[in-house]
């Protein structure tokens, strides 16, 4: 009998799709015309990224008639605090809940490929179980008591799969949840579906042969970023009220920033982390660089809601937490402190120019806490040392060659997606004099870049927030990402980072430096240049597109980035709205 010659790697995915397919309740799927144009080829989503036309979905769940109004109303007009009173008062059911925002991010997945396992029908179980202990005891479950969450696909649920795009991972359920699962759990959340994620977490756009290219709900010729973007469009659909990603080279803020909502990327130690599939070596991030999980949400007053419960708690779940309290720290020198806030500008890295949109939305978030009573703002000279870090955390990204990684794919006869076939290949894993040398080259940069925070060098004058740009271009085209510096460089120094949304893209931005006359800095100046050159891309295409500012702290600092979040945000929608 003749072998058939299919990659095994085939196969798997049908019956993976099969087995998603039947996670999406019928009564609960889109009728064909609402359905947009290159939903139904998998295989196209991966290796024909031009067929997506312009074209935002975002109003196709309130407009489907498959969502009652008591269900619009629960999923569109609470923040996470009300939504909570809601359920602990007893005006809206759990189950009631949970059912209008699995319904929601059904529907997020039929129009953007967002999720990776459906926990719909256990997660209306465990809402009906919260009522009825309300119920019987008068008190909810915990302090998240019924709240609808959702998980990037790398945390372990027992009982599914954490394949994170990989075939040869799939139908080997977990047996265990991660420590964050059970953390949520134990504070009464509801964990309805796990989302999408780049094939292996490697790449800063959702796409996969498991499960398909995450689409931008906002723009299908954008990408939706990653490597949790299956986590970013969910949670701009409102399909559910906070979102869990992790972060290696930014993939909680570049999501963030792609789809037009807020992300926290948090120290190390703060979020419990373990538990999670990676494809990587075991361990392998305690010897490389640290990756963290954090928040996605449509508001920096959701952030806190989570941050508020699981910071304290986190160290009684997980081991690789620190006993934290979600507080602000005793600020140093108090007595010597100015009593305004400061905010530094950091408008580059010195490796890649940011483009025109860039600059100009940097501006105007400047200008926006000038005018903000109690802020100080001061411009941040590029530290030498911050040029170091893009390479050292490239290098450390990569410590162990990629073998365990392309050994996994090869096991199935799996091929690499197209952002990581131009770039990853099998090396020599480094070692240990070498990782030891690119270990003692972190620390002296660390140590270079204390003086960032200061005023002057004046240790006694310090900074206590920095804004910078979260990529030096535009939300780009699929697989069109270039440089992830602005982003990596921060989980290196374990510097906690967040995303806030600015504004969108006008007609006016298309226009501002038209031509780029600043020297090239090198590779990825140039590359990233592309993406604003009339001959190689249409700048249109950015238009309406999301733009966003990064907020960082320094180290352990994550309440101070609550904060700093929270004054620029307010500073940014006051000057939005007295300029019209």
């Amino acid at each position: 009998m003749a072998q058939s010659s299919e990659p095994a790697y085939i196969d798997i995915v049908r019956r993976k799709q099969a087995q998603l397919e039947s996670g999406i309740p019928a009564e609960w799927r889109l009728p064909a015309h609402l359905v947009p144009g290159g939903m139904l080829s998998l295989a196209d989503s991966i290796t024909n990224a031009k067929q997506y036309q312009r074209a935002n979905v975002m109003d196709i769940p309130r407009n489907s008639g498959l969502l009652t109004p008591k269900e619009l109303e629960i999923t569109e007009n609470f923040d996470i605090r009300r939504l909570l009173s809601q359920m602990a008062e007893g005006r809206s059911s759990a189950e009631e809940v949970v059912r209008g925002f699995s319904k929601r991010a059904a529907i997020a997945h039929q129009v953007t490929r967002c999720l990776t396992e459906p926990l719909f029908e256990s997660a209306l179980q465990r809402g009906k179980a919260l009522d009825e202990h309300l119920q019987r005891t008068g008190k909810p479950v915990g302090p998240l008591h019924g709240l609808p969450v959702s998980v990037k696909d790398c945390f372990r649920v027992k009982g599914v799969d954490a394949s994170i795009g990989l075939t040869a991972l799939a139908f080997k359920p977990s047996t265990l949840n991660a420590p964050l699962v059970n953390l949520l759990l134990s504070l009464g959340a509801v964990i309805i579906a796990k989302t999408n994620v780049s094939q292996a977490m490697g790449a800063p756009d959702s796409c996969n042969h498991l499960f398909g290219r995450t689409l931008n709900p906002l723009n299908r010729k954008l990408t939706a970023g990653g490597s949790s973007g299956g986590e970013g469009a969910l949670i701009a659909m409102r399909g559910a009220m906070v979102g869990f990603g992790t972060d290696f080279g930014g993939s909680i803020r570049v999501p963030a920033m792609c789809n037009n909502i807020y992300g926290f990327k948090p120290s190390a130690g703060r979020i419990p982390f373990g538990g999670l599939e990676s494809g990587r070596l075991p361990g392998q991030d305690r010897i490389s660089m640290q990756a963290v999980a954090g928040p996605l949400a449509r508001s920096v007053a959701d952030l806190g809601a989570v941050m508020k419960e699981i910071v304290p708690r986190a160290a009684l779940f997980s081991g690789d937490c620190i006993p934290s309290r979600w507080e602000r720290e005793s600020p140093l020198l108090p007595e010597i402190r100015s009593k305004e806030f400061t905010v530094g500008v950091l408008r580059t890295d010195g490796l890649v120019t940011p483009l025109p949109p860039i600059a100009r939305v940097m501006d105007e978030v400047a200008e926006s806490l000038r005018r903000a009573p109690g802020v100080q703002v001061v411009e941040v000279p590029t530290p030498p040392a911050l040029k170091k870090c893009q390479g050292l955390a490239g290098r450390l990204m990569g410590v162990d060659g990629g073998g365990t990684t392309l050994d996994i794919l090869d096991s199935t006869m799996e091929p690499l997606i197209p952002w990581l076939e131009r770039r990853m290949t099998r090396r020599e894993a480094l070692s240990l004099e070498q990782l030891a040398q690119l270990q003692h080259q972190r620390t002296v940069v660390e140590q270079e870049l204390l003086a960032m925070w200061t005023i002057d060098g004046d240790y006694t004058n310090r900074i206590d927030a920095i804004i910078a740009p979260l990529a030096p271009h535009p939300v780009p085209e699929i697989d069109r990402y270039n440089s992830i510096g602005y982003t990596s460089s921060f989980v290196l120094l374990d510097y906690p980072a967040g995303t806030i949304p600015v504004r969108h893209v006008r007609e006016s931005d298309l226009e501002s430096g038209r031509d780029m006359n600043s020297p090239i800095l090198g590779s990825w100046d140039r590359v990233n240049r592309e993406l604003w050159d009339e001959k190689t891309v249409d700048r249109r295409v950015y238009l309406d597109s999301p733009l966003s500012v990064q907020v960082v702290t320094p180290k352990q600092h994550d309440h101070e980035l609550f904060l700093a979040m929270e004054i620029i945000d307010r500073a940014v929608r006051t000057y939005q709205e007295a300029m019209g």
